[in-house]
């Protein structure tokens, strides 16, 4: 009796293991899935996360964006509203018979000093040009000695105008007084009396 007791306790004992087995096979099937599936999750929660943070960060670049765009446009706005006024004075001041601006009437200073400028060096140079042909002798020979008259003019009326050449007698030209002249004491005129 005690065997077939025995016996009875042990076909309890497996079926009771069998049932057990059956349930904890069910419970890791269930656990297995269930870890799979919470990758799966994890997986699709780290994939949206970086999107999101993606996503934000765009919307971040953006809106700075924007706000650059915004002071820009502020900023043009009041230069627009500065031109404005600018032109405005600019037509009274032209109304009132002035120069537009401080900046035009200096401009128009600094072009008549250039014009004027320009028109003296002009000058100075066809004077310059005038003077070096007095240095030109026959020939196209350039001299830096005074140049002195070799011909005159007779005074009869009975000829014509026309140069005449001093030949050996030409005026005598005294060289310039030296250095040394500045000692010697200036001689005093006397009067001639008739």
């Amino acid at each position: 009796m005690r065997l077939s007791e025995k016996e009875e306790q042990l076909l309890e004992k497996d079926l009771i293991f069998e049932q057990i087995t059956r349930l904890s096979d069910r419970v890791r099937k269930k656990a297995e899935s269930g870890k799979t599936d919470t990758l799966n999750l994890a997986k699709s929660v780290n994939e949206l996360q970086g999107k999101i943070k993606e996503s934000t960060r765009r919307m971040m670049a953006k809106v700075s964006e924007l706000s650059m765009i915004q002071a820009e446009a502020l900023k043009l706005q009041q230069d627009v509203r500065e031109k404005e006024q600018t032109l405005e004075q600019a037509y009274i001041r032209m109304e009132q018979g002035e120069a537009p601006t401080e900046e035009a009437a200096m401009e128009w200073e600094k072009l008549l000093r250039t014009e004027g400028r320009r028109q003296l060096e002009s000058q100075e140079k066809r004077m310059a040009e005038e003077e070096a042909e007095h240095y030109t002798i026959a020939g196209g020979i350039t001299t830096t000695a005074e140049p002195r008259p070799n011909a005159y003019i007779p005074d009869d009326d009975t000829e014509l105008p026309v140069p005449r050449p001093y030949g050996s007698l030409a005026p005598f030209k005294p060289q310039e007084a030296g250095s040394s002249m500045r000692h010697i004491r200036k001689p005093i005129v006397k009067p001639i009396e008739i």
